[in-house]
């Protein structure tokens, strides 16, 4: 897969309430942030990733302006995305535009299988 097929099917896997974790390499600088939480580490991500996939359901992900640059075993991405999502605690149904970016890396030098190194969610705000 290409560093931007992996990150459609991650997009995929979130609306079909799949396992995100094995999306991300297993490492100590491995890092995720979204709105109001930041991780560090494989453990501490994979371990937010398993806590968001048993409280929420039924994911809408949208990408609308996805964009991707590859360069020796990296990869760079950004991408505007609709999310929306319910939370399986309250039965409340959630939803906002979102900015994504991060950093894929390629395993073992391998150009067909990619892992996120970094992701970061935020939505916009108006100050």
């Amino acid at each position: 897969m290409t560093p931007e097929e992996t990150v459609l099917d991650y997009y995929e896997a979130l609306r079909r309430g799949e396992p995100l974790y094995p999306y991300f390499v297993e490492r100590a600088e491995t890092w995720k942030a979204a709105i109001s939480t930041q991780y560090s580490g494989y453990d501490a991500v994979s371990e937010a990733l398993r806590e968001q996939s048993r409280t929420t359901d039924e994911w809408t992900v949208e990408s609308e302006a996805l964009s991707v640059t590859e360069r020796d075993g990296l990869a760079l991405f950004e991408d505007a995305v609709r999310l929306a999502w319910t939370d399986t605690r309250t039965g409340e149904r959630r939803g906002f535009d979102s900015r994504w970016s991060g950093v894929l890396e390629a395993l073992d030098g391998d150009d067909e299988e990619w892992e996120f190194l970094q992701l970061h969610v935020s939505a916009p705000r108006s100050i």
